[in-house]
């Protein structure tokens, strides 16, 4: 094993001051070192920190890595299992046993189904911002509705039940809170799925929750999916809606070359995926020794794979630091790879489409309502990176 090889004690806890879409700066020198880094967990474990393309791909797609909790040796504790149903921190056959069931359900074709639904909750969050306006909090008037209905309409939340809902999944994924608040707000989440999941069964209604109950998965495991597609449904498309309005308001060039060609928005998304990578890291723990990027992972080591910096990697993407809407192929990694491909990754798109075209067209003015150095970002501590609020204003 080379003694040269880069080594990253910590994993930053901010980002360069003016830059608030690059990843951190220590992780980019990082993967100027090479694609694959030293690195110790803070419990003092040794592991590895991978931060080229190719490298966290082929991890991705390597069964002799687990997602499994309880083998992430991070800390210097032993982790539990991830509780029934929350099939992200699983293997197959267990992790097979929760997807396939919703694979049919999130197809691409049943997604586009939704576009309509999706324009109408679009404009209705549009209307009401101009109509208090001109000014606004984009994240709670724009960013987080839009992903919040959509996905208690798929899941069957009942709608009165919502902003309390979303003000929990807020707390325990926004990484600015206590354990005691995560703890909290964890429990309530739980409780009420669990009630819900109750009433799914005694009286199911046209949803995919009530689907699933027609099914033979336990209660718990209903509770542990519907909590997995709740989070991830709503919070990282509304941290893409709202950093990415913000990057194209800080990209003059690249917005009004999206608003002079609105065709272009499909190719807008995905390099706003791309360049934004709001789910920025996750882990996988060697079964086997496995040589990767000429190093030996052994047994039971834990890696922690640096999805932002594969997604700005100059041997994959040619100006990688570049907000491009017209570059070329995607091949991002934003939405994963392998059997744990984020199984949302068609809806996501589709709501952001037409987001940020309804947005971008009822709003030809919209512009920061603050200095952009004044927008309050999410700490890198939290699971999905973002925008806390965003202050626009337009032209009455």
């Amino acid at each position: 094993m080379s003694e040269s090889l880069h080594t990253v004690t910590t994993l930053p806890t901010e980002r360069q001051t003016g830059c608030p879409f690059d990843p951190p700066a220590e992780l980019i020198d990082a993967r100027g070192h090479g694609p694959i880094s030293r690195y110790t967990h803070p419990g003092g474990k040794p592991g590895w920190l991978i931060t080229g393309y190719d490298l966290v791909r082929s991890v991705l797609a390597d069964s002799r890595f687990s997602s499994r909790k309880e083998l992430m040796n991070v800390v210097d504790f032993e982790l539990p299992p991830a509780p029934p149903g929350e099939f992200l921190l699983m293997d197959d056959p267990q992790h097979s046993r929760y997807r396939k069931p919703l694979v049919g359900k999130f197809t691409a074709r049943r997604m586009r189904l939704l576009t309509e639904r999706i324009e109408q909750v679009t404009a209705a969050c549009l209307d009401a911002m101009e109509e208090a306006g001109p000014a606004a909090d984009l994240v709670t008037a724009f960013a987080k509705p839009i992903p919040t209905i959509i996905i208690c309409e798929l899941l069957g939340v009942p709608y009165e039940d919502r902003d309390s809902f979303q003000e929990q999944i807020d707390t325990f994924m926004s990484g600015g809170t206590s354990d005691e608040e995560l703890i909290a707000a964890y429990t309530a989440t739980q409780e009420y799925l669990a009630q819900l999941v109750a009433a799914k069964r005694a009286n199911p209604t046209d949803d995919v929750l009530s689907e699933l109950t027609d099914s033979d998965l336990t209660d718990e495991e209903l509770k542990g999916i519907s909590l997995i597609l709740l989070a991830a449904g709503f919070d990282t498309t509304a941290n893409m809606l709202s950093l990415g309005t913000f990057a194209l308001l800080q990209n003059p060039a690249q917005l009004a070359a999206l608003r002079a060609e609105p065709a272009l928005i499909d190719q807008a998304v995905q390099e706003l995926l791309r360049y934004l990578s709001v789910a920025k890291t996750f882990h996988r723990t060697a079964l086997v020794d496995v040589e990767v990027g000429g190093q030996i992972i052994e047994a039971g080591t834990t890696v922690v794979l640096s999805y932002n910096t594969a997604n700005r990697d100059r041997e994959r993407f040619a100006d990688p630091h570049v907000l491009d809407i017209h570059r070329q192929g995607g091949g991002h990694l934003a939405f994963g790879h392998g059997i744990h491909l984020c199984l949302g990754a068609q809806l996501a798109r589709i709501e952001m489409r037409v987001a940020f075209s309804a947005l971008l067209g009822r709003f030809p003015t919209l512009r920061l309502a603050v200095p952009a150095e004044d927008v309050a970002l999410r700490p890198e501590t939290a699971d999905i990176y973002g925008v806390k609020s965003l202050p626009v204003t337009w032209d009455a």
